[in-house]
C-alpha cells in the first residue's frame, strides 16, 4: 500500500469517528485504525527513503531501520535526511493536538491499546480556554446504549455547564452559550495532553501528514539528485 492509499485511510477514519462521535465503543475502533495509518504514513516516507537512497533494507522498514542502515553504509545523504526529518517532524508537532497525535503513536506501539476514552460536552464554537465537562452515560458492551439516555444525561448537566463556561465567556467579552449550542464528543487524555477532543484532533492532523510526505519527499529528491 502506497502512501497516498494510506492518508486515504486517515481522511476516511477521521469521517467514521466524527460519524459516530461521541460512542466510545465506535470512536475506539475508528481511532484505532486512524492511528495505525499515521504509523504507515511514517513508515511509508522511510520505505520511499529506503528506494531513493538504494540502501536495500529488506525487513519492514522504519525510521529506526533507516537509520541503522545509513550509518552502517555511512550514507551521509541519508543520514542528513533523517537530521532534516527529525528537525521537520518536532516542528510540525509543537501545538498540543499534533502532539497529542504523536504521543497516541507512540502509546499504541507501545502497549497495542488506546488511552481510556471519555465522553464531555462542549460549545459549538470554540473559544480559547472554554471549559469542557465529562458526562457518565450509562453503556452496554463499551457502546452508548440509546441517543435518548445520552440527551438526557446532557440535559442534567446543562445547568451547571453553561453557568461555568458562560462566566469565563463574560469575563472574556466573548458571546454566551445557549442551550441548544452543547454537543456531546469523545475525549481522552495522554501525557501532560488533558481533554483532547479527539474527532477534532484526528481532522487537524491530515494536513500534518501530508506537509510532511510533501516536504520529504521534496528534500529526499534534493539529496539524491547528482548537481
Amino acid at each position: 500500500m502506497d502512501i497516498e492509499e494510506r492518508i486515504k485511510n486517515c481522511e476516511i477514519f477521521s469521517k467514521q469517528i466524527k460519524q459516530y462521535d461521541p460512542d466510545p465503543f465506535y470512536v475506539n475502533h475508528f481511532f484505532g485504525k486512524f492511528i495505525d495509518s499515521v504509523n504507515g504514513v511514517f513508515d511509508g516516507i522511510f520505505e520511499e527513503a529506503n528506494r531513493d537512497f538504494g540502501l536495500f533494507i529488506i525487513k519492514k522498514i522504519s525510521e529506526n531501520e533507516f537509520r541503522e542502515k545509513s550509518k552502517k553504509k555511512n550514507d551521509q545523504n541519508a543520514i542528513k535526511f533523517l537530521e532534516w526529518y527529525s528537525i521537520k517532524f518536532m516542528q510540525e508537532h509543537t501545538n498540543p493536538y499534533p502532539d497529542m497525535i504523536k504521543e497516541i503513536c507512540q502509546f499504541k506501539n507501545k502497549f497495542n491499546k488506546l488511552p481510556e476514552i471519555k465522553i464531555m460536552i462542549r460549545a459549538m464554537d470554540r473559544y480559547k480556554g472554554d471549559v469542557n465537562q465529562q458526562i457518565k452515560v450509562n453503556l452496554s458492551s463499551d457502546k452508548i446504549r440509546s441517543k435518548e439516555e445520552l440527551d438526557i444525561e446532557i440535559k442534567r448537566q446543562l445547568p451547571i455547564f453553561l453557568e461555568i463556561i458562560n462566566y469565563k465567556r463574560n469575563k472574556e467579552n466573548e458571546p454566551n452559550v445557549k442551550n441548544n449550542q452543547i454537543i456531546a464528543s469523545a475525549f481522552l487524555d495522554i501525557g501532560e495532553h488533558r481533554d483532547i477532543e479527539i474527532s477534532y484532533a484526528s481532522e487537524i492532523y491530515i494536513p500534518v501528514m501530508k506537509r510532511l510526505v510533501e516536504e520529504s519527499r521534496i528534500k529526499i529528491k534534493e539529496l539524491t539528485t547528482w548537481k
